[in-house]
């Protein structure tokens, strides 16, 4: 239900008090209009703001719109539009996410990344396996695998006796976080207890007099190590863009040469993480003097002695990234680290999204909000905004998780960045193709602080995208900017009608 306030009805209402005043007993002084003094004029009305169904209107947005906003001093919720509709919330579910894995690991956990020995060292030979093992470090890099190989180097390694092998066991591995996306897009990789750059495999070709130059690197700041875990092949087609074939031990893709154009560059996904990692740790390696064969998987945790360990920076800096960038490889890996800290286990990713979905119903007061992941990289999750807007009011979350937030940029009238907008919004966004969120808080020049969360979802042009090869689907950015128009909008109708 929408409330809105107009100046008729403050008139209405004041002109019901006068009236019962009457009732009460004798006015103290006449209600006979007076003159008024000469040289006074009346003070001019503020502008009346917008409905918010001339808002949604405007917008031209098919499917449904909700929100829902809130007092926070006083826990009231001033407005609300189908308020206790589940939609798909998107990457607002990073913003849960944020706040699970804190309250599970604590604000001074870090990742660690490890190279064990499982055997004694002899003059600088491992006698048994050098295993690289992983702690779901969302954000280990090849410069950090570079680092380790150096410390491996300074600790008087230089060779083994057994195999080299990586352990990815930590967490899960899934092949993908949401079946429903294309094959090529970078933000849906493979999960696995050992991630290397997000999990992503840098793409890139320019063309020659005799054809093009492809390369399938893992760059990083500083280092730029080719592999073969992930391989391309360029096909003499039009369409599709790419294809994807599992070539039992690396990703085996295809581009059509007509799309390519002159040069570029991608970031593409990885679906065999643990080999990925260990293809670039034995290269790093190599630089260092280290000759190490090709990385065997392993299914166990290693026993031996840990001969080199890499520490993540503190959880709130990784969350902070997390949700500046919003990286959904990361909201799954501390999503499912949280829930490993809280149960012991997680058997799937979908079984650490129920467990997240049961403290966030417990302990946020999201009553019916179900979650498939944690990143909201899947349409089928659903939270009501009323529900989100109360649980971000709520004072500790508040506290917790308004500093991990980035600004939301208002942008002027003419649609550029706004640095000088009287409204400070902090929020986080959410965005899949027809499915459009943001939720966080906003203050005015009033001081007063709301909570809210927005929600719009076209369900009708979803229709099909499950089996699409087509990651920009036809409509799709122009009904989000309308839609981003729209949660401006409302928020400067928020601020205009309980602002002051």
């Amino acid at each position: 239900m929408t409330k809105s306030f107009s100046r008729r009805l403050f008139l209405s209402g004041a002109l019901s008090a006068l009236a019962a005043a009457g009732h009460a007993g004798a006015p103290a002084v006449s209600l006979r209009p007076q003159l008024r003094p000469e040289g006074l004029t009346a003070a001019k009305a503020p502008p009346r703001p917008p409905e918010a169904q001339d808002l949604i209107d405007a917008a031209r947005l098919n499917g449904k719109v909700a929100y829902a906003v809130i007092d926070m001093r006083t826990g009231a919720t001033l407005e609300a539009r189908n308020g206790a509709t589940g939609m798909p919330p998107a990457s607002v579910t990073k913003s849960i996410t944020a706040l699970y894995a804190l309250d599970a690991l604590g604000p001074t956990y870090r990742f660690e990344t490890r190279l064990v020995a499982t055997g004694p060292v002899d003059a600088g030979i491992i006698q048994g396996d050098l295993v690289l093992v992983g702690g779901g470090d969302p954000v280990l890099d090849t410069d950090a695998l570079a680092d380790m190989a150096a410390d491996l180097k300074a600790a008087g390694i230089r060779g083994l006796t057994g195999d080299f092998r990586v352990f990815g066991g930590a967490l899960p591995f899934e092949r993908f976080i949401d079946a429903g996306q294309p094959d090529q897009v970078g933000y849906n990789p493979a999960v696995s207890g050992l991630n290397l750059n997000f999990n992503r495999v840098h793409f890139q070709w320019v063309r020659a007099a005799d054809g093009y130059t492809v390369t399938m690197d893992a760059r990083s700041a500083k280092y730029r190590p080719e592999v073969q875990v992930a391989r391309m092949m360029i096909a003499d087609r039009s369409t599709p863009l790419y294809t994807y074939a599992d070539g039992g031990d690396h990703d085996q893709w295809t581009v059509a040469r007509a799309a390519l154009g002159k040069s570029g560059a991608r970031w593409l996904p990885v679906r065999y993480p643990d080999s990925y990692a260990g293809e670039v740790f034995a290269s790093v390696a190599r630089a260092q003097g280290i000759t190490l064969e090709r990385a065997k998987r392993q299914d166990s945790a290693p026993s031996g002695a840990t001969l080199v360990s890499h520490l993540s920076d503190p959880l709130p800096e990784i969350l902070r990234g997390m949700l500046k960038y919003s990286n959904n490889l990361t909201a799954e890996l501390v999503g499912m680290t949280a829930t490993v800290a809280r149960t012991g286990s997680a058997e799937t990713l979908a079984d650490s999204a129920r467990e997240m979905t049961a403290w966030a119903r417990a302990d946020l007061g999201l009553e019916g909000a179900t979650l498939v992941d944690h990143s909201g990289l899947g349409a089928a999750s659903r939270i009501s905004p009323r529900a989100l807007a109360r649980g971000l009011a709520a004072a500790g979350r508040h506290a917790a998780l308004k500093p991990m937030l980035k600004p939301f940029k208002m942008r002027n009238a003419d649609g550029q960045p706004d640095d000088a907008h009287p409204i400070l919004v902090e929020a986080k966004t959410g965005t899949l193709h027809f499915v459009s969120a943001l939720a966080g808080y906003a203050t005015g020049p009033s001081g007063r602080p709301l909570a809210f969360a927005i929600f719009a979802h076209d369900p009708d042009s979803r229709v099909g995208l499950e089996n699409s090869t087509d990651d920009r689907p036809p409509g799709a950015a122009t009904w989000n900017r309308r839609a981003k128009t729209l949660q401006q909008a409302l928020i400067e109708r928020w601020d205009a009608a309980y602002g002051s």
